[in-house]
């Protein structure tokens, strides 16, 4: 008997977690900003601003460290690299405020920055 009372009290933790999990994930998916540029930063230096409305493919770095960024529609991508883990490129795309790209290997970091933002601090009515 006391096995079961045990077991009850796992059932409804589990279940309790699974409601706030769920609940998270739908607040999450409902607040995420639409981004507006990609930030492209090699060694800690922001290299290019690129804006995420205009299709582009460029090539980040030189020599044996070298990425292929591609924006089209609204997302961007790394498709190639010549890192050893790939990790970069199997990540898959992005597009919201916040998500960005790492490839260690080569210290590149591509971020999604917010959309367009208005001066105005405040409204006086």
């Amino acid at each position: 008997m006391n096995w079961l009372k045990t077991h009850k009290s796992d059932v409804l933790l589990i279940a309790a977690l699974l409601v706030l999990g769920g609940g998270l994930t739908l607040f999450l998916l409902a607040t995420r900003q639409a981004g507006g540029t990609v930030r492209v930063q090699i060694d800690g230096e922001t290299v290019m601003e690129l804006p995420l409305d205009q299709d582009v493919r460029t090539v980040l770095g030189e020599g044996e460290h070298t990425n292929t960024l591609v924006i089209e529609n609204g997302a961007a991508q790394v498709v190639a690299a010549d890192c050893p883990d790939q990790v970069c490129v199997n990540h898959g795309a992005i597009q919201y405020a916040g998500e960005s790209i790492v490839c260690l290997p080569h210290r590149l970091v591509v971020t999604v920055d917010g959309g367009a933002s208005n001066d105005v601090d405040a409204a006086v009515k």
